[in-house]
This record gives structure tokens, sequence and C-alpha cells, in this order.
């Protein structure tokens, strides 16, 4: 058992490593913000696949607030928000916009279509936060790209976080299945219970 527990947090590590790395890679940047980056979600959400939901939330959560380091990095706490909107938005644009890729393992017992829809579900998920922050916090409006813009919050929002978590699900959902379709990689996400 205990060997067991240790292995697990160990393939946790590497695939909290591995994530971090690959956020790094930024295969585009939006001129308003936001970026579209290397997988960096694959790995959290492999984990969660092989390991199921308890310990995929455990991993993403450690995720998490290695994203909110990063977040720190980039400038944060110099975004002018007040004390009220800055928990608020650790809480959602980190914390739990990241902890709820760890749920991709929810649907692992239904074959390669669950875990599409698991996914799926938790990409979705990580979009609905950001979207909720941009409404709720950020309150954004204005120009996206040239001749675009709106004064309406929700639009904004939707279009904003849009345009790099659809490319997000995309290339998460594309890597996916190219790593599952190869008998080695399917054999080892199908872990011994």
């Amino acid at each position: 058992m205990k060997n067991t527990k240790t292995k697990i947090l160990v393939e946790g590590a590497v695939m909290v490593a591995l994530a971090t790395v690959l956020s790094f890679i930024r295969v585009f940047k939006l001129p308003w913000g936001g970026s579209i980056t290397l997988l960096s979600m694959l790995p959290i959400v492999l984990f969660s696949i092989r390991r199921g939901i308890s310990w995929g939330l455990v991993v993403s959560f450690v995720y998490s607030l290695i994203q909110f380091t990063q977040g720190i990095m980039d400038g944060l706490f110099g975004w002018g928000l007040t004390p009220g909107m800055l928990i608020a938005c650790i809480l959602l644009d980190y914390i739990g916009a990241f902890t709820v890729l760890g749920i991709a393992g929810c649907l692992r017992k239904k074959g390669l279509p669950g875990w599409i829809g698991g996914i799926s579900l938790a990409v979705g998920l990580r979009f609905a936060l950001h979207f909720l922050s941009g409404v709720v916090i950020w309150h954004s409006f204005g120009e996206l790209w040239n001749g675009f813009s709106t004064e309406n919050t929700y639009l904004y929002s939707f279009l904003y976080n849009g345009c790099y978590m659809l490319p997000e699900l995309v290339f998460t959902l594309a890597g996916a299945v190219a790593l599952l379709k190869v008998p080695q990689t399917k054999r080892f996400l199908i872990a011994e219970e």
C-alpha cells in the first residue's frame, strides 16, 4: 500500500513538473492577454484519467499553486486590484481554474469517449471560472481585435477567455487522443485499481 501511494505521488510530481515546463512554452500570445501553451494541461488531465478524480484533484491543486506563483511573477500584485478583488482573482483565475482540471478522470472507465468527455468537462469548467472572473472581478469591455469592441461585459469575457481556452481544449484533446491511440500509452493509463 505504501509503495503504491509513493508511486502515485511520484507520478503526480512528474506530471506537475511537466505541466509547469509546458506552461512556459507559449505557442501564441494574444495581444489583449491570454496565451495558448504547448499542451500544458495534458499531463494533469492524463494523470487524473490514470489515477481518478481524488488524486487528480490533489495534483491539479498543487499545479494551481504553481500557476499562482507564475501569476505573481507576471505581476499579479501590480494589477491594481483591491484586496477583495485580488482574493477573488486568486481563487477563480488560479486555484479554482486549475484545480478543476483534476476532474478529467470522472469518466475514465468509459474508454476513449469517456476520456474525451472528462477532459472536455474539466477544460470547460476552467473556462467557466475564467469567464466568471472576467464578469465579476474585471468587468471588462472594450476592443479585442482591430475594429471589434463591445460594451457587453459578458460577451467580452466570453470572447476574451474563449480565444485562448478553445484552442487549449482542441490541442489538449488532440494530444490526449494521439497518446491514447498508442497501445503502450493506453496500457499505462489504465492503472491498476
